[in-house]
């Protein structure tokens, strides 16, 4: 088997999909010798900013010496980016021999794996095959029912913000959902919680006590942020100095929680210093997350897809880009709440370009310019997302800037119209 055939399996339509449970990839993972049984965690949970904290969590341990696993979804251009080693994606040829390794084992069960199933054994396997001291494990979907949850308590649970996205899986309360994800909290594991409503920390403080888990709850009040700019953030958290190149207010409450984590560890017995902590945090890399691709013109690519994400994108449109023209690139998926999303970008917005993401789930580029032309202002939809990028740009002009928002799904090709890796 070589890597192509590895993905056209593990993409199969016949198992594509989300099946609640963990039987069958307990299943599985029996079969493969259970290695998530050998393995340390740190499980993240949430809805917005969990793959943030997850990268800077990883970069932290990675800077502390540790042989440190990554898994993370979706991706953005490469299947490989969802599985990590110190920064080092999957290898295409040991990606096929870990698929070719499961796929009978998967074949022979009465019921078939999930894709999420399957890639979850496939990364559990890996990183115990290649010893790693502790695994950075991003929930999928949810956190009580989701593939990742097959694991014992972890050396961390971790939940960021909580909002309303998945509804008809998770619930239609923050307060619902906010106990899907906390589902990844097991007894005495310790829990680090983004802090938000109190409704939703309630929730969050009462699983955490039935499951006699200590729970940390993140400060912004010790937040004091001392530098910002396009290039990066400078800050300080309950007194102590540290840089972060991801922009962004809100990346300064991930990475509060990213601290919070890395305390629990230390007390935990794991070796984590003041000097891994400003380094890891320093070295964090996360595309897609309003990240600069190009100035004069800048052009700005962001993965965010629900109202919260656009939220935070709107904020930060006008932090640092407050009297520049604003074109924004959009693309959504179908199923998403779009008509919240666009209702929160459209004031900041002076023109808007469409494009289709590279999803069977997506709004097509016209259907989205027809939405948008409620806001009367300018809007133009485009065959491709490279013809998006160019049409963007020559809307912002020389003074202006671009600005890609809507899906993930899409920002993987527009950062390659740049030459991103």
């Amino acid at each position: 088997m070589n890597a192509q055939e590895a993905l056209a399996y593990l993409d199969s339509a016949l198992w594509f999909g989300s099946k609640p449970g963990l039987e069958r990839v307990g299943e599985l993972l029996r079969q493969l010798g259970d290695p998530q049984k050998e393995l340390k965690f740190v499980h993240i949970a949430g809805t917005n900013g969990k793959g943030s904290c997850a990268a800077m969590t990883a970069s932290v341990l990675r800077a502390a010496g540790y042989k440190t696993g990554l898994f993370t979804s979706p991706y953005l251009l490469r299947f490989s980016e969802r599985m990590q080693i110190d920064g080092r994606e999957i290898a295409p040829e040991a990606l096929a021999r870990l698929v070719e390794r499961i796929r009978p084992l998967a074949e022979a069960m009465a019921d078939h794996p999930t894709e999420f199933e399957l890639i979850t054994a496939a990364a559990l396997l890996w990183f115990r095959q290649e010893r790693c001291d502790i695994v950075v494990l991003e929930v999928g979907l949810g956190g009580r029912l989701d593939a990742t949850n097959v694991i014992a308590a972890p050396e961390a649970a971790v939940i960021m913000n909580i909002g309303l996205d998945h509804t008809e899986v998770l619930g239609d309360t923050v307060e619902q959902i906010a106990a899907e994800k906390a589902g990844i909290v097991k007894p005495g594991c310790p829990c680090v919680l983004y802090s938000q409503s109190e409704s939703v920390e309630n929730v969050v403080r009462e699983i955490c006590r039935r499951q006699g888990a200590e729970l940390t709850v993140s400060c912004p009040e010790a937040l004091e942020s001392l530098a910002d700019g396009p290039e990066g953030q400078e800050f300080a958290y309950k007194g102590e100095r540290f840089r972060l190149p991801l922009l962004g207010r809100h990346q300064l409450q991930n990475a509060a929680v990213a601290l919070e984590t890395a305390a629990v560890l230390n007390r935990r017995g794991w070796r984590i210093s003041r000097q891994a902590l400003r380094q890891g945090l320093a070295e964090t890399v996360w595309p897609a997350r309003f990240e600069i691709l190009q100035k004069e013109p800048f052009f700005v690519v962001d993965g965010g897809h629900n109202p919260q994400c656009a939220e935070t994108v709107a904020e930060n449109l006008l932090h640092y880009f407050p009297n520049r023209r604003r074109v924004l690139l959009l693309g959504v998926l179908a199923d998403k709440d779009y008509a919240a999303l666009t209702a929160i970008l459209a004031p900041v917005a002076d023109a808007f370009v469409c494009a289709t993401p590279d999803s069977p789930r997506a709004l097509g580029a016209q259907a989205l310019a027809e939405h948008l032309r409620q806001y009367g202002k300018p809007v133009r939809a485009c065959g491709s997302i490279e013809e998006a990028v160019a049409a963007a740009l020559e809307a912002a002009g020389p003074e202006g800037m671009a600005c890609a928002v809507g899906s993930l799904y899409m920002a993987g090709r527009v950062r390659a119209c740049f030459g991103a890796k």
